[in-house]
């Protein structure tokens, strides 16, 4: 039987402190785990990330189990997901930072370095930026903190639920059925962030 309990997945490579403290603020019961066994039985998954695609897709590979546990449980029971910035990247088909690397390929798309119109706009995109809903999408809109250099442009258009923009709109949340992904900290970004959560956890 699947659980109540958020996994948050240690892969090493996240802020696991700061993500569990803003889950369990949401009101989820969390479990910081790199045991198969529970992230297969979990009732929904959290996958952080900080650094490069390459890094954190190497690393999480480096873990035995943990791919094809996430793969049983997202995939095979529909147990809901929230990548959160390389996180939700790592959604993608693949991903171009040092090197090609293939992702998990769960939201066809590519991850590409973030190239501003305006050349006066600094890369990585870091601070506060506004998140908008489109596509009719029933997420909250306001203020996000980010820090990225990469972006992910679905395929689908449709996959797109917010966006914000550095010198171009870029994908700030995906969502195709239960498998979200947004590419600010929700655990950084205060009220919104916390606003967010509680969203996905009574979604």
């Amino acid at each position: 039987m699947v659980s109540d309990t958020v996994a948050l997945i240690d892969y090493g490579a996240g802020n696991l402190r700061s993500a569990a403290r803003a889950l369990e603020r949401a009101g989820a019961r969390v479990v910081v785990t790199d045991d198969p066994a529970v992230i297969a039985g979990a009732g929904r998954i959290v996958l952080p990330g900080v650094g490069a695609f390459a890094q954190c897709i190497g690393q999480l590979r480096e873990k035995t189990g943990i791919e094809a546990a996430l793969n049983e449980a997202v995939n095979g029971r529909g147990v809901p997901f929230l990548g959160i910035c390389v996180g939700m990247q790592l959604l993608a088909s693949e991903g171009h930072e040092h090197g090609t690397h293939k992702g998990l390929g769960w939201l066809p798309g590519i991850v590409a370095r973030m190239a501003p119109a305006d050349p006066g706009l600094k890369i990585p995109h870091m601070g506060w930026n506004r998140v908008e809903a489109v596509n009719g999408a029933a997420v909250p809109s306001g203020d996000a903190y980010f820090v990225h250099s990469y972006a992910f442009t679905p395929d689908d258009p449709a996959d797109v639920q917010a966006v914000s923009d550095h010198g171009g709109r870029f994908a700030a949340i995906v969502k195709r059925g239960h498998i979200t992904g947004v590419q600010f900290h929700p655990e950084k970004s205060q009220a919104y962030g916390l606003a967010f959560l509680s969203n996905w956890l009574a979604s």
